[in-house]
């Protein structure tokens, strides 16, 4: 089973709570960062937070939720180490981690039931990175983040 830290504004808060029951129910091991209920808050601290959670190796994978889920990967992705991928499906879910190692999701708790979202999810951990030709440009992006963060 897989150490998975959850964070979410308050958009996504009641996602993140129906996700948590759903993990822990699949055997996972959960950190919950926050925040910890619907009252206004900003997410960039906290999707950072459970985005290094995973570079720390606290985690395995992280899962950040908002309204829309668009601005918590955005941040996730800010974090060097970080392959945040937002899906709204199983298939880009699946692909995400097949083809780009990612290894923080984001999700919309305004766009996604919690039975899709549980599903997405699962695809999301079930799925193995293929290496091959995709390591290949899972390093070319590791070097133009290294780029970035020199310069």
């Amino acid at each position: 089973m897989a150490r998975i830290t959850l964070g979410s504004d308050h958009a996504g808060f009641r996602l993140k709570e129906a996700l948590i029951v759903h993990l822990k129910g699949a055997g996972h091991d959960i950190d919950d960062i926050g925040t910890h209920s619907e009252e206004p808050v900003d997410y960039p601290p906290i999707c950072a937070a459970a985005a290094r959670a995973v570079v720390a190796g606290r985690a395995d994978f992280a899962i950040v939720l908002g309204g829309s889920g668009q601005g918590e990967t955005l941040v996730a992705n800010k974090v060097r180490g970080v392959r945040a991928a937002l899906c709204h499906d199983e298939y880009t879910a699946r692909l995400a981690r097949q083809h780009n190692d990612a290894n923080v999701l984001g999700l919309g708790g305004r766009i996604l039931g919690e039975g899709l979202a549980a599903a997405i999810v699962d695809a999301f951990l079930a799925a193995e990175f293929e290496g091959g030709r995709h390591a290949r440009r899972v390093a070319q992006i590791a070097e133009i983040e290294a780029e970035e963060a020199a310069g």
